[in-house]
């Protein structure tokens, strides 16, 4: 049975339910077991490969006019094996979705995106299953089958161990098929939330941010490397390999512009992240307009 403890608006609500299989397989829509880079923090790896994203329709795209404001319900399911292991306090969860409304804010830098979050509800989970379960896994599916909360617009973020990555995420096409729309959202390592202190380099929430990125259809900095198209975004400056730490100066295309390091899309270090574009905030916006609004 999985031990659930749900804080609702300030409501502590206690639940024990029996696990339910999916009974059924699937492809995953933004990713596989492959991955692109090795995140220093041990041996724990950034993230599976993101592959191929379904564009927004040309004729949706901008349909939501010049001024662009959207509040992201945001659900948190906090996921123990023991009880103690990874059982972050809710003053935790709490700054993680602050962090969120700040770095989507342009409150560290680059621009004002227009999206905030509001935490809707938090719950703590103990199961050793899903605490440890990897993307595209039976104990994946049992998580966010039993835990995921409210439609396309909403965020459900599962703080976990996340397998051997730092975290991993759906782009918001998976919410067209209603068999699969459960698996929506964003998985984190606990100890990338703000302030845990485990990884010094990896632990001022901007995990999730990156994550929550990819949850509103952005690509990496570094997606197609010094091809044209790149990630499809016209700002940011044509990037071949992602970052390490916050290496100032590379500059790995020989077209204009240094690799954008400091953007939460790329594989910097926490405390070199302080930006999204312009570019990036228009493709999320149209991302959220088409899919999730």
């Amino acid at each position: 049975m999985a031990r659930i403890l749900v804080v609702w608006f300030g409501v502590l609500i206690v639940a024990s339910f029996g696990l339910v299989s999916a009974g059924f397989t699937f492809e995953p829509t933004c990713i596989d077991d492959e991955t692109v880079g090795q995140a220093r923090t041990g041996s724990e790896i950034r993230e599976p490969q993101i592959v191929e994203a379904e564009e927004v329709p040309v004729t949706q795209l901008r349909k939501g006019g010049g001024h662009f404001e959207a509040t992201v319900p945001t659900y948190v399911h906090v996921v123990t094996p023991d009880g103690v292991e990874g059982n972050v306090p809710l003053s935790k969860v709490r700054e993680q979705v602050r962090v969120l409304t700040l770095s989507f804010g342009g409150a560290y830098g680059g621009v004002d995106t227009g999206f905030s979050f509001r935490l809707v509800s938090a719950d703590w989970t103990v199961n050793a299953d899903w605490y440890n379960a990897g993307p595209n896994t039976k104990g994946e599916r049992e998580m966010k089958q039993a835990l995921h909360q409210g439609g396309a617009n909403a965020l459900n973020i599962y703080v976990t161990t996340a397998g051997i990555y730092l975290g991993w995420a759906y782009f918001p096409s998976v919410v067209k098929s209603e068999s699969r729309a459960y698996l929506d959202g964003i998985v984190v390592d606990w100890k990338s939330l703000p302030g845990m202190g485990l990884y010094p380099n990896f632990d001022l929430g901007f995990t999730a941010t990156h994550e929550a990125g990819h949850w509103l259809n952005l690509y990496h900095t570094f997606q197609g490397g010094c091809n044209h198209y790149g990630d499809y975004v016209d700002d940011t400056p044509p990037q071949r390999t992602p970052s390490f730490g916050c290496p100032e100066g590379k500059d790995s295309c020989s077209d204009p512009g240094l690799d954008p390091i400091h953007n939460y899309m790329d594989y910097s270090d926490d405390p070199c992240y302080d930006q999204f574009t312009a570019g990036q905030a228009e493709r999320m916006q149209d991302a959220w307009n088409f899919w999730r609004a």
